[in-house]
């Protein structure tokens, strides 16, 4: 039987489609076909274009290089199969010599290399959150002990009790701002680690969640009782993942659906180290959705989408994860919001 003459292409870890005139496909090698979850044998002879739901982009660069009859790069491309996430890709488009072929294109995922530099902003961002707040703390902390202790001398001198109404307002004040710079300066503190499992936490949670709103939100489990123990702080974890819960439950006015969901996730890389496991940890509602504008600064904090919000809880949380050389990330659409906890289980 005779060769393919595409089998050394076959034998390429890197994805490549090869496309006719036409922009019709007529090899996809193993890798390609692993990258995009489909069979060279349903592909052969489609056009390019309808195998995704957002390939203008792609086609717009074939046509540019049929063209110019020269080779194309395109950079940090979005390709979406149907019913499928979408593919962060640099694709490599390269004219060929042979009349049954005219480009090789050759596809590069960049999804791991977008993720290590959110990872590394976010870090950066958080080193620097972390001596903002120190530095505004010790700031605020002396002129408000200052306030209060004015504020208590004033009202032994002052005869009309109803007076005292005021200087109250100002006591009670000065001590939630206390409270807050408090809060603040909390996950400062290093983490106890022992061992731990994680469904006792997300159990401990979910009944606090359940206590705060019990007439209209459903928790759904659903956890890999496979994984093995963690070692962590159990309550800063549960702080961690409290926050993220009641977040959900505020943003659904306490009526909708949360799920907890766990699962084994394996070659991880985090805060670029990697590790042969680790926990996937989700926290998914079915509410409004967060706005894009809020997206990218939901983990800032005093940045809160909620009136009222103080804008610490998802701050404590990125916190404490990274107190466990975790990560965690936020994917949100109207009706479906999903915060993910990776932790190494090494």
């Amino acid at each position: 039987m005779a060769a393919s003459p595409f089998s050394g292409l076959d034998l390429l870890a890197t994805p490549v489609i090869l496309v006719d005139d036409e922009l019709r496909v007529v090899h996809a090698n193993p890798a390609a076909e692993d990258l995009f979850a489909f069979s060279l044998k349903s592909v052969a002879g489609q056009f390019l274009a309808l195998l995704f739901t957002d390939a203008d982009e792609l086609i717009a660069s074939l046509n540019s290089a049929m063209g110019e009859n020269w080779s194309y790069t395109g950079r940090d491309m979005m390709l979406t199969r149907p019913a499928q996430a979408g593919l962060h890709l640099n694709c490599l488009i390269t004219p060929t010599e042979t009349s049954a072929v005219r480009f090789l294109i050759e596809f590069r995922p960049i999804d791991q290399q977008i993720k290590l530099a959110r990872e590394q902003r976010q870090m950066d961002q958080q080193q620097a959150n972390r001596e903002l707040i120190r530095n505004l703390a010790h700031e605020i902390r002396n002129p408000l002990g200052g306030l209060r202790g004015s504020a208590q001398l004033l009202e032994r001198e002052l005869e009309r009790p109803e007076l005292r109404e005021y200087t109250q307002v100002i006591i009670k004040e000065a001590d939630r701002l206390q409270v807050l710079l408090d809060r603040l300066l909390t996950p400062h503190r290093p983490p106890k680690f022992a061992p731990l499992n994680i469904h006792e936490v997300l159990e401990r949670v979910r009944s606090l969640v359940l206590a705060e709103f019990p007439d209209g939100i459903c928790i759904e489990r659903d956890y890999d009782a496979s994984l093995p123990d963690l070692h962590g702080d159990k309550e800063q974890l549960i702080q961690a993942v409290l926050n993220v819960a009641r977040n959900a439950a505020q943003a659904l006015n306490g009526k909708g659906e949360i799920q907890f969901r766990t699962r084994a996730a394996r070659q991880v890389t985090l805060a670029k180290q990697r590790y042969k496991l680790a926990l996937e940890l989700q926290v998914v509602d079915n509410g409004p959705g967060i706005s894009e504008e809020l997206r990218e600064r939901i983990f800032y904090p005093l940045v809160s989408g909620r009136d009222g919000g103080s804008g610490l809880g998802l701050t404590l949380s990125q916190t404490f994860v990274q107190h466990h050389q975790g990560t965690i990330a936020c994917d949100s659409k109207p009706g479906r919001t999903c915060f993910t906890i990776m932790l190494p289980l090494e």
